[in-house]
């Protein structure tokens, strides 16, 4: 699992209530909105599910002494000491690791506060998380060394796409980047298939279709097999020993066909 937001609720509810759960987590950093589903996560409620849970290590406090921190009274009023499951904390720094049936690597991303991205290979498939990166500059479209590094030549990158150019330019050092910004970044990096993510709360569906249309003419451009827009719903899931992506896709209402598009 990349990330554990709110969304992780309704991924709990595909199960049934009491399974017993085992997964491995990789957070790119802890600000509310990428972990607040943890005390959410139906599948954590049972006694021996396991979590492994990998994020950045902190300036002050380890990565438990900072979760435990915020999931706990005042602040939330279940400790997470509470829970039945057990959650198994491990500091992640930049280098190489591996989890059950694949090999990470991280790397350390340009944003507010401690935050990586994360390269995930399995069986021949690559794919880069990089949820969260503050572009340098209004008109600097430069690009970490780190960050290049780990999404060389990735068959899927999911990456920061969060402003227009005009909402960047009025927001320009809150962490993140322009949908302009992660094409440059999938191009510069060689990757496959770029699906843009962290979309503004203040974008209607319309207006991620209208961005995605445009960073897709402008991936083309650049080499980029495919451009698309994360929403719920979406599944995209490689083949043992492929690179070629099935997508399927079942949008909410409203999503325009830039992103109901089916790969073979």
């Amino acid at each position: 699992m990349l990330d554990l937001g709110t969304g992780l609720r309704y991924f709990g509810l595909q199960g049934n209530h009491g399974d017993v759960f085992r997964a491995t987590a990789l957070v790119t950093h802890l600000h509310w909105d990428h972990v607040q589903g943890i005390p959410f996560f139906s599948p954590l409620l049972s006694e021996g599910s396991v979590l492994d849970l990998y994020g950045p290590c902190q300036a002050k406090h380890s990565l438990e002494e900072t979760v435990t921190g915020f999931l706990s009274p005042p602040y939330f009023p279940v400790g997470l000491k509470d829970l039945p499951c057990d959650i198994r904390f491990n500091e992640v720094d930049t280098g190489a690791f591996e989890v059950p049936g694949a090999t990470v690597r991280s790397a350390w991303v340009p944003h507010i506060g401690p935050t990586l991205g994360y390269r995930i290979e399995c069986d021949g498939t690559s794919i880069a998380y990089v949820s969260d990166h503050q572009q340098p500059g209004v008109a600097d479209h430069g690009v970490a060394e780190q960050v290049l590094e780990l999404c060389a030549g990735v068959d899927l990158l999911i990456h920061d796409a969060q402003y227009d150019d005009f909402e960047f330019s009025i927001r320009s050092d809150w962490g993140h980047c322009t949908v302009g910004y992660a094409v440059e970044v999938a191009a510069r990096a060689g990757a496959r298939t770029l699906v843009l993510f962290h979309h503004d709360p203040s974008h209607t569906d319309a207006r991620i279709d209208e961005l995605t249309a445009v960073a897709a003419v402008r991936g083309r451009e650049r080499g980029i097999g495919e451009v698309i827009a994360a929403h719920e719903g979406l599944t995209i899931t490689y083949g043992r020993a492929s690179s070629d992506p099935s997508v399927a896709i079942s949008p909410p209402a409203g999503l325009a066909a830039v992103s109901q598009r089916v790969l073979t």
